[in-house]
């Protein structure tokens, strides 16, 4: 989560405008996995925004159960997770988590994922700041009211201590391999004071995977969930088993293709650039994506964070896809999405849409080369929060006001 100050570019961005390139440099890091075929369609695909709701309050998250309810469930910063059923907001919320939680500064109930079992198990995953400023991930089941969750359900799975009260990250979602991943952020400040996200160590700065069907070897958080065999540092003494990837700054909002399984995490920047990394279906884990060593595809000095190095040591890093800076006027802090499945819109079907919290920009990534340019897709007058899909595919946009919108085609 991160607050700001709503603005605009300063001018339009062109329809594939090419994303700042990365110039090699010393110890150059890993390049960015090829990009997948062009998704069908011509560059200027053209939607719009229909609304859902005006009567959220700071939502953080949008998704569904996967229960064939076709119900829409929102995260709210202040601890509610409302309901839309057909097409309106419930008046009860769904949970109530309002008393145990901490909404200082980016703090808050920021993430929420369903069981892939859910029809059959009832239970669902969030992820809050508790009182103490500490980030929880937690359990709850549904009580007999499918529109209402037991809140003395809790059990909680996974407390990780916050230095401070921003990068909390806040993304909760089950991979094709039906693990929980969650992303968590550097710890907050500027800069990164304690170097969390170079430290595999911690399980700030990180995405982890964990599997919640099963108790036994936990290691941070005694026996509530199992750590996989096959992640990438189990049995290393120089790395907490949980971690998946790391090098992240503020991961804010992270999803699967439906599709093809790959992994798509877009991080927030500091004071130049903001990026999105895609991890293609398969793979073993184990990228560092280069926060705070680079911000971006660009050296980074945590001394001098407004003057990027001209040279530094990229061994082993991953870089992103796909980056743009500050000072293009597109935005400031980069709101991750979802690759497009649904059937309303069928020239934006296989394209990853994202946005931009500060701008309101919204794009959609348009495979070029080894990497992705960004097609300007909506300027969204209000602050991007959050992306979601539906059970059909279709894709939605938060409004940090308030709003809720369904992306359709525009007449």
């Amino acid at each position: 989560m991160r607050l700001a100050t709503l603005c605009r570019p300063s001018g339009l961005l062109l329809l594939g405008t090419l994303i700042a390139c990365h110039t090699p440099q010393a110890g150059a890091g890993t390049p960015p996995p090829d990009a997948p075929p062009t998704p069908p369609g011509p560059a200027d695909v053209r939607v719009a925004l229909e609304p859902v709701t005006s009567e959220l309050e700071q939502p953080t998250s949008v998704t569904h159960a996967g229960d064939g309810s076709d119900r829409l469930f929102v995260t709210q910063k202040t601890g509610l997770i409302r309901v839309i059923e057909g097409g309106a907001l419930r008046e009860a919320p769904f949970l109530d988590l309002s008393s145990r939680v901490s909404t200082t500064s980016e703090q808050g109930l920021l993430g929420l994922a369903f069981s892939p079992d859910y029809a059959d198990d009832g239970r669902l995953f969030v992820n809050y700041t508790d009182l103490e400023g500490d980030t929880v991930i937690a359990e709850f089941t549904v009580s007999g009211d499918p529109n209402l969750a037991d809140p003395a359900s809790e059990r909680v799975l996974l407390t990780v201590a916050q230095p401070y009260a921003n990068h909390n990250g806040g993304g909760l979602a089950f991979g094709p391999d039906g693990y929980l991943y969650i992303g968590l952020g550097d710890g907050g400040a500027g800069g990164d004071p304690e170097g969390n996200g170079q430290d595999p160590r911690t399980l700030l700065g990180s995405l982890l995977r964990i599997d919640v069907n099963t108790r036994g070897d936990g290691e941070t958080a005694g026996w509530a969930y199992a750590v996989p065999n096959d992640n990438p540092f189990v049995g290393r003494a120089d790395a907490a088993p949980e971690t998946w990837a790391y090098g992240l700054r503020n991961p804010w909002g992270f999803s699967f293709d439906r599709e093809t399984g790959d992994l798509w995490i877009a991080d927030v920047g500091q004071n130049a650039f903001e990026e999105v990394n895609r991890q293609p279906a398969g793979g073993p884990g184990g990228e560092n994506y280069g926060w705070n060593r680079m911000e971006g595809p660009h050296c980074f000095d945590p001394a001098a964070p407004r003057e990027p190095p001209e040279r530094c040591d990229q061994t082993g890093l991953t870089l992103p896809v796909l980056s743009y800076s500050h000072a293009s006027g597109d935005g400031r802090s980069v709101t991750g999405g979802y690759v497009y499945r649904g059937a309303a819109l069928p020239e934006l079907r296989g394209s990853y849409v994202f946005g931009d919290f500060v701008s309101g920009n919204i794009w959609r990534a348009v495979p070029e080369g080894d990497g992705y340019t960004r097609a300007l897709l909506l300027e969204a007058a209000f602050p991007v929060v959050a992306f979601g899909e539906d059970e059909s595919g279709e894709l939605y946009v938060a409004d940090f006001g308030g709003a809720l919108y369904r992306f359709v085609a525009a007449e």
